[in-house]
């Protein structure tokens, strides 16, 4: 990663050829300076989740210190972190035993890598494992909070008995953790509110649950970024994670938990083709720079595949990706009357924000980052593979 200082930013933005992702890092900032400084106000830990961005540019803004705690998707980000000398990694899928072993190597290296799991089956292997390596693996079970996700219900019985299984063997169960997967069909602040609080309150109660069996929770991991910016009282939490809150998307945006202008990522394309009687301008960024992702298509406002903006950052009214083929899109009108094709001339280059940034920056290999405020590039690379 080389940080390059320019007095014009078109003598980079030019040089580079669309496709590409392209991050404002203002934005970046602004939006993790928002979620951290919210967070401030209650006595918890904040672990943000790499799976977004997967990027040791952005490693630096999202993390104190090297023992600062990260979340992951992947085992793959998680040795690509511990390979920077992070410590403090929560592999928060499912984990499987394939899996272990990559998990005791990292620890072995002297990182403290957990796990996470929901069932008995799991904490068995977990123990067989780590009794045939003479190692111990944390593991934090999960709690199925609103019926969207996997997990355990707080008043399971099941709960007690993973608790259990791992005490007794050389696993460690460490605590719960609750991901509030339906807030992502909240419209409004006061549904968002209530995802928030119940999110707290189930995993209250599964606390509460486990103390009366003398089972103790050292860690109480809730989070989502929409409810990350809804909490209003958190006392029993222990941290709070979030992922999409660094760049945003459209989805983000049609829940409102930000505004269209909080979106740090977009697909920068060029129009490379015009159809006058349909009304359409061809783009040379299909599902292989976009997605497919259609997460909006629920929403108030269908943004399509994504919406369109200028080189400035303001959304053209009315302009969407309607489809996308594997290497080219169209842009159609989502209100009546035609597109003024004088104003898109072929070469041409256009924003396209994003409907999921994770699934959209997944398809990109780096990251093209301008920082307009002190007039600098970078360019990120992102972390691939599981």
């Amino acid at each position: 990663m080389m940080l390059t200082t320019y007095s014009d930013e078109n003598e980079i933005f030019n040089t580079v050829d669309t496709p590409f992702l392209h991050v404002n890092k203002n934005v970046f900032l602004n939006n993790i300076d928002r979620l951290n400084n919210y967070l401030c106000d209650f006595n918890v830990s904040f672990r943000p989740h790499f799976k977004t961005i997967r990027s040791f540019g952005a490693l630096d803004y999202l993390l104190v210190d090297k023992h600062s705690p990260i979340t992951v998707s992947t085992v793959k980000e998680a040795e690509a972190i511990v390979s920077r000398g992070y410590t403090n990694v929560l592999y928060a899928v499912g984990v499987v035993e394939s899996k272990l072993n990559r998990i005791k190597n990292l620890n072995a290296l002297g990182a403290n890598v957990s796990v996470l799991l929901d069932s008995v089956d799991q904490a068995r292997s977990i123990n067989k494992f780590c009794e045939e390596n003479d190692c111990s693996i944390s593991a934090l079970v999960e709690i199925d909070c609103d019926g969207n996700r996997g997990g355990l219900k707080p008043n399971d019985p099941l709960l007690i008995q993973v608790a259990k299984t791992l005490d007794s063997g050389q696993g460690r169960f460490l605590g719960v953790l609750a991901h509030a997967g339906g807030s992502y069909s909240c419209l409004d602040k006061v549904s968002l509110q209530k995802a928030a609080q119940n999110e707290v309150n189930q995993v209250r109660l599964a606390v509460s649950n486990l103390s009366k069996r003398d089972i103790s929770c050292r860690v109480v991991s809730i989070g989502s970024t929409p409810t990350a910016h809804s909490y209003q009282n958190l006392d029993g939490i222990t941290e709070v994670r979030a992922g999409v809150y660094t760049f945003f998307d459209l989805v983000m945006a049609g829940i409102g938990v930000c505004e269209k202008t909080d979106i740090a990522s977009s697909v920068v394309t060029t129009i490379i083709g015009q159809n006058k009687d349909k009304g359409w301008l061809f783009i040379d960024a299909g599902w292989m720079a976009l997605s497919s992702d259609r997460g909006t298509a629920k929403q108030p406002q269908d943004c399509g595949y994504g919406l369109v903006a200028t080189t400035d950052g303001q959304i053209i009214n009315g302009l969407q990706v309607i489809k996308v083929n594997q290497e080219h899109g169209i842009i159609g009108s989502a209100l009546p009357g035609t597109i003024n094709f004088d104003d898109f001339p072929i070469g041409l280059k256009i924003h396209i924000l994003p409907n999921h940034a994770c699934a959209t920056s997944a398809m990109h290999r780096r990251y093209h980052v301008f920082d307009k405020v002190n007039q600098t590039y970078e360019s990120w690379v992102r972390i691939q593979g599981w």
